[in-house]
C-alpha cells in the first residue's frame, strides 16, 4: 500500500480514511489515479478539487461511489457517473440482506479488505473487469453470511464466493487452529481466490502451461479425489520442504493459488514499507537454502533481497511486544522459484484480458 495525504494540508492520511481531521476536508480514492483526492462538497451533492493545485481554475468533479453508505465505501467515481458504483463495488454480485445487521458488520470488513485487494492489482497492472454472464471474462464476488445456511468459500469461473463470517476473529482463529494454518485473514482468503481466476489468464498454455506443470504439477490430476485425501490424510511430510502451506500440497491449483496469494503479501509489505520509509540494514542471516538453476530469478532476486531482511526485522519486534511472529513462513528453494515463476508471469505479459 502506498502513503497518502491530504492534498489541502499535508496531513498524513490512510486508504480507508473518508475525512482528513486536521483540515476537516472531504477524502475520497480515485482509482484511476490510484491516490487519495481531498476535496470541499460542491453545492450540488458533486465533490470539486483543483486537478492542479498551482492553476485553481483548472477543476477535476467526482462523484462518491453509490455504495458509500451501504458498504462505506470511499472511492470516487466522475461527477458523470454520479449513481454508480465504483470500480471495487461493481465487482461485488452478492450481499447479505440489510436486516441481517451481523452479517452486514461483517460485509462492510470483506468490502474493505477487497477495496485493498482491487487496489493492488491495478497497482500490478493487472487486469480487474466486472463479469460478464455472456462472455464468462472478468470478476465477480458474492459476500455471504454462513450464519444459517452454509457457504463455501471458493471459485468457479471467476465467481468467487467468500463466507463473511471470517471477519470474526474468533471465528476466523478457531478454523485457523483446527486447519492448523499459519495465517488466516480474508484479505488473505480474497488474494488466494482471485489467484485462481487469474490462473488461465496468465497460464494460458504451451510453453506456460509446460512450466507451471513443472514447477506446479499436473492440475490434470481429479480434484475431488485430491481434496478427499487432503482432509484425510493431511499434508504429507516434509512439506515445507516445497510449498509455502500445507493447504498448497492438496492440488496444484491450490498451490498456484496460495503462491499466488502469498506473492500478493510479499509485493504489498513491501511497498507499504518503502513508502513508509522503513529500511532494513542490520543484522540478517544469510539464505542458506538457495534455489534452483531451473528457474530464472534475476527478476525476482531484488524482492527477495529486500523482504528476507524485513522479515526478520519484523517478526523480531513482534516477538518484542510480546506477539507472535508477524510473518510465520520459511520460503525453502522450491517456494522461491515457484514466487519467481509468478513473479515473472506479472511482470512479464504486456497485456491481459479478462
Amino acid at each position: 500500500m502506498r502513503s497518502f495525504s491530504c492534498h489541502t494540508c499535508g496531513q498524513l492520511v490512510f486508504f480507508e480514511n473518508s475525512r482528513c481531521l486536521s483540515c476537516g476536508d472531504a477524502l475520497g480514492f480515485d482509482p484511476d489515479a490510484r491516490e487519495m483526492r481531498s476535496f470541499p462538497v460542491a453545492a450540488d451533492g458533486t465533490l470539486t478539487e483543483p486537478a492542479d493545485r498551482s492553476r485553481p481554475e483548472v477543476t477535476a468533479r467526482y462523484a462518491w461511489c453509490a455504495n458509500v453508505a451501504i458498504a462505506r465505501c470511499n472511492w470516487l467515481v466522475p461527477a458523470e457517473r454520479a449513481g454508480d458504483l465504483c470500480r471495487s463495488c461493481e465487482l461485488t454480485r452478492t450481499r447479505p440482506d440489510e436486516t441481517d445487521a451481523e452479517a452486514v458488520a461483517a460485509f462492510l470488513e470483506a468490502e474493505a479488505a477487497k477495496r485493498a485487494l482491487v487496489f493492488q492489482l491495478l497497482e500490478l497492472g493487472l487486469p480487474v473487469e466486472r463479469h460478464d454472464d455472456a462472455t464468462g471474462r472478468g470478476f465477480a464476488f458474492d459476500l455471504v453470511s454462513g450464519r444459517f445456511e452454509p457457504v463455501v468459500t471458493g471459485h468457479a469461473d471467476g465467481l468467487i464466493t467468500l463466507d463473511v463470517d471470517e471477519a470474526d476473529p474468533a471465528h476466523r482463529e478457531r478454523v485457523r487452529k483446527e486447519l492448523g494454518e499459519a495465517y488466516r485473514t480474508i484479505l488473505g482468503h480474497l488474494r488466494h481466490e482471485i489467484g485462481h481466476a487469474y490462473w488461465p489468464l496468465l497460464v494460458s498454455g504451451g510453453d506456460e502451461l509446460d512450466r507451471f506443470r513443472a514447477l506446479f504439477g499436473d492440475e490434470r490430476a481429479d480434484y475431488a479425489a485430491a481434496l478427499d485425501r487432503h482432509y484425510r490424510d493431511g499434508a504429507p511430510a516434509g512439506w515445507e520442504d516445497g510449498y509455502v502451506s500445507a493447504y498448497a500440497t492438496m492440488h496444484p491449483w491450490e498451490d498456484w493459488a496460495e503462491t499466488f496469494a502469498h506473492y500478493l503479501h510479499i509485493r504489498d509489505t513491501l511497498q507499504t514499507a518503502a513508502a513508509f520509509g522503513i529500511v532494513v540494514d542490520g543484522p540478517a542471516p544469510q539464505l542458506v537454502a538457495v534455489p534452483s538453476d531451473d528457474v530464472d530469478h534475476r527478476a525476482f532476486a531484488a524482492v527477495v533481497a529486500e523482504w528476507l531482511p524485513l522479515t526478520y526485522a519484523l517478526n523480531a519486534v513482534n516477538r518484542s511486544m510480546g506477539r507472535p511472529d508477524l510473518y510465520p513462513f520459511v520460503l525453502a528453494p522450491r517456494v522461491i522459484d515457484k514466487l519467481s515463476h509468478v513473479h515473472r508471469l506479472i511482470a512479464g505479459p504486456d497485456v491481459l484480458q479478462c
